[in-house]
């Protein structure tokens, strides 16, 4: 108590409180910056100062560039035998990383450091960026995410050689026009803002490969989006536009790639332009969350391979819709107004995901069981009575079994066929005559699709045809081969894509190891009792099918496939799961994990600690708990289930 005596009351609360949270002054944010932190900036180039509470940025950060400071910061080290940390063997600072700090502002002296390439202030309290910025003419990616800025300074579209743009969680009303001048552009984010309308000059950014707006306030889009796709956009009059089209001609023949990937998520879009179909190299598109009623014409975007349009409006799918998408695999309608599918689905040959959860569709057409790909079809909420409820339980494969056995797939051909109907007629199954497709057949779809011919091998020379055609898709499904063609080794370099599913192999050969850039394996249907360690070489694989086989647990070699984001393994004998660091917890990028039907007696708590899950399968297993009643629920609420039993 004498003690506190001769402490004030007010000095000792504040110990007692001991404040988490501390906002540095000047001198503290300049003593960060260390002799040794701009030492080893100078030698590298590179200045990291993320995450260390600066709520000013220290003013010798500015001056690093200028050759008579860095001989000041290193004339200290006396010792000349190391060539290497003399002044004028140092760096111009090219990469800054200021993120995650409380930094409001950024002084006007950013301007001398003219040789910086990458700019990140992501995660800050920014209300403006200073006209300096404009100075940096050699900036190629900029990332001011997570601030609260509201709008650009004009010197900002100076930038000219920017590839890379991050603006998203953000105060922006409206995207500025000028950002038609940022012709160099390949990334644009610009998501989670407040835009309501696009600029019409948007189309000039002839460079874009990924433009992301979603969580806007878009009611419609400008009809010059689609000039995203050409080389030349439709230019107009006025000096700035002959400017660009020099700068455009001054280009390669096709170095301009065309826009890959489109974002409008969440949105208030009532519909899409009638002319997406110019957008001929699309790959993704999301639209879901809008308010978008009708499908525009696709006819064209024979490069899309995902559409995600869940959370509309949409009342019926068009029969040239299918016709018009060879590439799609994922397709979400979940929570439309769709009534009913047209026989024309079964010319989606490549689709490997259907979600058409909480529709209004009433029955299934049995062409859906023609798709030699499909592994998810998702029909949950739809008051479907031609099949059983406990039959669209227990999955894709049960339900692609009955619609099967109710109404083969042959038939529906010869069926269709007599009547003049060319929806499966013109599918991907090769006409009867030709067993194998010819170079220019395959050179067309970058593809060599042999399915269903009851073969027992296949020649070397139809792969030597493959490699001429620059094939990167093979899919050898429903034969009878009981080994994997040593063909196949031909296409090592090339090979993105191998569907070897419903044959009769028992192993995996070693040359899978060869295949460099594959991303896409589906190797179900077969009688596989285990993988090898090869497999775990591929390191490009995001997606692994190895539905009904004779597993009876999860191939080591699948943990070691570290970029892996689909692990599909319902219908096999799998006793248990490893949630552990060494087992799936390796997996970082898992997304969907399907272990229906299997032996699984228990499924570990750590399993909800895997955050990137977003579709976990468990149905059909011999467990107690989770409960029926909570698969049902869906994986949101098994992985709460699941973390809620972690032992603290």
């Amino acid at each position: 108590m004498k003690a506190h005596s001769r402490i004030p009351r007010s000095r000792i609360r504040e110990q007692e409180l001991n404040p988490v949270f501390h906002f540095q002054d000047k001198k503290e944010d300049s003593q960060l910056l260390t002799r040794a932190r701009i030492k080893q900036a100078l030698k590298s180039g590179v200045l990291n100062l993320s995450g260390k509470g600066l709520a000013t940025v220290p003013e010798k950060v500015w001056n690093l560039s200028d050759s008579e400071e860095n001989e000041k910061e290193v004339r200290y080290d006396l010792d000349r035998s190391n060539e290497e940390d003399s002044w004028w063997n140092q760096k111009s600072l090219t990469t800054l990383d200021l993120s995650s700090n409380t930094l409001t502002t950024i002084s006007e002296n950013i301007q001398n450091l003219a040789d910086l390439t990458v700019l990140n202030l992501q995660d800050n309290a920014l209300t403006s960026l200073p006209s300096g910025i404009g100075a940096l003419t050699k900036l190629t990616k900029l990332t001011v995410s997570r601030n609260k800025l509201t709008e650009l300074p004009d010197s900002f579209f100076q930038l000219k050689e920017l590839k890379h743009l991050n603006l998203s969680h953000n105060e922006f009303p409206e995207l500025n026009p000028n950002i038609s001048d940022l012709i160099m552009l390949e990334v644009l984010d610009v998501s989670f803002n407040s835009i309501n309308a696009l600029p019409g000059g948007v189309g000039f950014l002839v460079r874009l490969q990924q433009l992301t707006l979603n969580n806007n306030h878009l009611t419609e889009l400008p009809n010059d989006i689609v000039n995203l796709r050409s080389k030349y956009p439709p230019w107009g009059w006025g000096w700035k536009n002959k400017i660009r089209r020099k700068l455009i001609h001054c280009l390669p023949f096709d170095a301009a790639p065309e826009l890959q990937k489109l974002d409008l998520a969440k949105n208030d879009l009532k519909k899409l332009p009638p002319v997406m179909g110019e957008l001929r190299r699309l790959e993704c598109l999301y639209v879901q969350h809008n308010d978008i009623d009708e499908l525009p014409d696709f006819t064209g975007c024979e490069a899309l391979k995902e559409l995600h349009i869940s959370n509309n409006f949409i009342k019926t799918l068009p029969g040239d819709f299918c016709e018009n998408l060879p590439q799609l695999k994922v397709l979400d309608l979940r929570d439309n107004k769709i009534e009913r599918l047209p026989d024309e689905i079964a010319l989606l040959a490549s689709l490997t995901r259907l979600d058409l959860s909480n529709n209004t569709i009433s029955s299934l057409p049995s062409c859906l069981s023609t798709l030699a790909h499909l592994v998810s079809l998702q029909v949950e909420g739809n008051p479907i009575r031609s099949i059983r409820r406990d039959i669209i339980q227990c999955g894709t494969q049960r339900i692609l079994k009955t619609l099967r056995e109710r109404d083969g797939s042959k038939g529906k051909l010869e069926a269709q066929s007599k009547t003049g109907s060319s929806s499966v007629v013109k599918s991907s199954i090769f006409a009867a005559e030709s067993t194998f497709p010819d170079v220019y057949q395959m050179r067309k779809g970058r593809a060599l699709i042999v399915c269903s011919k009851g073969l027992v091998d296949i020649p070397e020379a139809v792969f030597l045809d493959a490699l001429e055609a620059c094939v990167y898709n093979v899919d050898i499904s429903k034969n009878k081969l009981t080994a994997v063609p040593a063909g196949l080794t031909n296409l090592s370099s090339l090979l993105t894509e191998l569907n070897v599913s419903f044959n009769l192999l028992q192993t995996v050969p070693a040359f899978f190891s060869q295949f460099e850039k594959i991303s896409y394996l589906n190797l179900s249907n077969n009688q596989l009792a285990d993988l090898p360690e090869v497999v775990g070489l591929l390191v490009t694989l995001r997606e692994l099918n190895v539905v009904s086989n004779q597993l009876k647990r999860i191939p080591d070699c699948v943990y070691e496939l570290r970029g892996l984001e689909i692990l599909l393994a319902s219908g096999n004998q799998i006793e248990e799961i490893d949630a552990t660091e060494h087992g799936l917890g390796a997996l970082k990028r898992l997304a969907t994990l399907d272990l229906a039907n299997n032996n699984i007696k228990h499924v570990p708590p750590m399993l909800g600690t895997l955050k990137n899950i977003t579709t976990l399968e468990l149905i059909g297993n011999s467990f107690r708990q989770p409960r029926h009643q909570i698969l049902e629920k869906g994986t949101e609420s098994i992985m709460s289930y699941l973390r809620d039993r972690i032992p603290q």
